[in-house]
């Protein structure tokens, strides 16, 4: 004899299973946003020091690109760009420090690539700037390009994507070089500068920082023309969060979309209170709602460009003609004019 059940009774487990998956989800998602409310500070993990992008000052206050990435994210969730707290680290450590929970967020100068995005736990949150692998020389070594390096001796830091980039130039070019691999920054650039090796690579953004800020003797050294790879630098998040990967993805995009709409720190308020423009006042939260779907305030953008600034005005101050580096826009200029900087529309 056959013994019926309902049918409900089958369908329970997974009823039941679905409902703990989508607390446990919820529960993920909001894990480093409360964390963060909770400490009063966003954690965010930058290099040891690398002028334009993340380098203290004399007085130990650090400035730089991706440190204002960092502080666009406290502007957003804590109202106050201060709340933000640099913990440098090397090539190194930098992911374990994200994966294990010691930072909220990694601005440093990282490539974006398929194995990190996919094989680390971790995923990017944006391009904040542009970039390609150069070579640095002596100008006394007389070389004018890249492929009459031949034989030569090539300082690197270890745990970086340059070591494999340059292995793979160098075989399609059939280039023959001899790699000076160390683990901490400074000694690589310390290596150079004492001649224990001829050429000194990574990103073009990078030899333009170490020629300016670390070089005893800048005029001595040239950036050959060169580029041999994409090196598009991002923040990153650990998985799992897509709340918080939606809250670092949108800072940055609203500090893109407001240089777009001429949005400066300086005309803010003014636009805030006089602007027809509707994409202005879903940027600035007169129109509400943006705010809302990550969780935050509608202020969260306008206390960014209030803040920090726009992207323009972000680039120019710390890599810009505003700073040592003196930077070209390039790639980095906005989509409208020739650049690649596009940020995707706040509505």
């Amino acid at each position: 004899m056959r013994i019926g059940f309902p049918s409900r009774l089958f369908k329970l487990p997974a009823i039941v299973g679905a409902v703990l998956l989508a607390l446990m989800t919820h529960a993920a998602h909001g894990a480093t946003l409360d964390t963060v409310r909770q400490r009063g500070m966003v954690l965010c993990g930058t290099t040891t020091g690398f002028a334009g992008f993340s380098a203290p000052d004399a007085k130990g206050v650090w400035h730089g690109l991706d440190v204002d990435l960092c502080r666009a994210v406290a502007a957003a969730v804590l109202g106050d760009a201060n709340k933000t707290k640099i913990v440098p680290l090397d090539a190194q450590q930098r992911f374990t420090a994200l994966q294990s929970g010691e930072i909220d967020l990694l601005a440093r100068n990282t490539t974006v690539t398929q194995q990190r995005d996919t094989a680390l736990g971790i995923i990017h949150a944006g391009v904040n700037f542009y970039d390609g692998q150069g070579f640095m020389v002596l100008k006394s070594l007389g070389v004018k390009s890249a492929k009459e390096l031949n034989g030569a001796t090539v300082c690197l830091q270890a745990g970086t994507s340059n070591e494999n980039t340059l292995a793979d130039w160098a075989r399609a070019n059939r280039i023959e070089y001899k790699p000076v691999v160390i683990e901490q920054f400074n000694e690589v650039v310390n290596a150079f500068a004492a001649g224990r090796c001829d050429v000194f690579s990574t990103d073009a953004s990078g030899l333009a920082s170490i020629r300016i800020s670390k070089l005893h003797n800048p005029d001595d050294y040239v950036v050959l023309p060169e580029i041999i790879s994409k090196e598009p630098l991002g923040p990153f998040v650990r998985k799992g969060d897509d709340n918080w990967l939606n809250i670092v993805s949108w800072s940055l995009s609203a500090m893109i979309e407001a240089e777009e709409y001429g949005i400066t720190s300086a005309n803010v308020d003014q636009l805030k209170g006089s602007t027809e423009n509707p994409n202005i006042k879903r940027i600035l939260g007169v129109t509400a709602g943006a705010g809302k779907n990550m969780g935050l305030g509608e202020d969260w953008a306008y206390n960014i460009v209030k803040q920090v600034g726009n992207y323009g005005e972000s680039f120019e101050r710390n890599v810009g003609q505003g700073s040592p580096l003196k930077l070209q826009r390039g790639l980095n200029a906005q989509w409208n004019q020739g650049g690649l900087m596009y940020a995707l529309p706040i509505r």
